[in-house]
């Protein structure tokens, strides 16, 4: 598996179920670093859902907000195995940090950088939200904007960027000298 991987796609286009194979394909265990937050009983289901899916060879971390301190937790000594980490979603990290007016910017900045510093392979999953219309309202374009510009910078950073589109995989980024 490389050192860092984005995946991206539509809304149920298969993108956490392909992330939860590749992260268990090296070590057979690996890190779930959630970004969700169950604010109503819907979500604690979809939340729920996601949990029964995976087994016991997941370790959970919760970071609706603090993914760099979660990554640096995650990595070296206190994952002595390098066990996979995945990361689910950004665009859900994004929404937690714009709605609580953290700077959304900086905070992906430092999650870019952090990418670089990892010992153990992590993998991104994000949403695609760029692909339909102009959004009627401030608030969606500002956040439809903010994912293109953070799902850009860590897509620059990783080292292989997939799309899923229907269940099925396509490699965007093959290696960085694909450009």
């Amino acid at each position: 598996m490389q050192k860092s991987i984005l995946i991206t796609g539509g809304a149920r286009s298969g993108k956490s179920q392909l992330a939860e194979r590749m992260a268990l394909r090296s070590t057979g265990c690996a890190v779930y670093i959630a970004t969700a937050e169950a604010h109503d009983s819907e979500m604690a289901e979809r939340i729920a859902a996601h949990r029964a899916r995976r087994g016991a060879e997941w370790r959970d971390i919760a970071a609706p907000t603090d993914l760099v301190g979660a990554l640096r937790a995650s990595d070296g000594a206190h994952n002595p195995d390098d066990d996979p980490r995945l990361v689910d979603c950004l665009t859900l990290w994004l929404s937690n940090l714009m709605l609580a007016g953290a700077d959304w910017r900086a905070k992906g900045s430092a999650l870019v950088d952090c990418v670089a510093r990892q010992s153990a392979p992590v993998i991104f999953v994000t949403n695609e939200v760029g692909g339909g219309i102009v959004p009627e309202n401030r608030l969606a374009r500002e956040f439809r904007d903010a994912a293109g510009w953070l799902n850009q910078q860590v897509a620059h950073a990783c080292d292989e960027v997939w799309l899923s589109v229907a269940g099925y995989p396509v490699k965007v980024k093959p290696n960085e000298h694909s450009f």
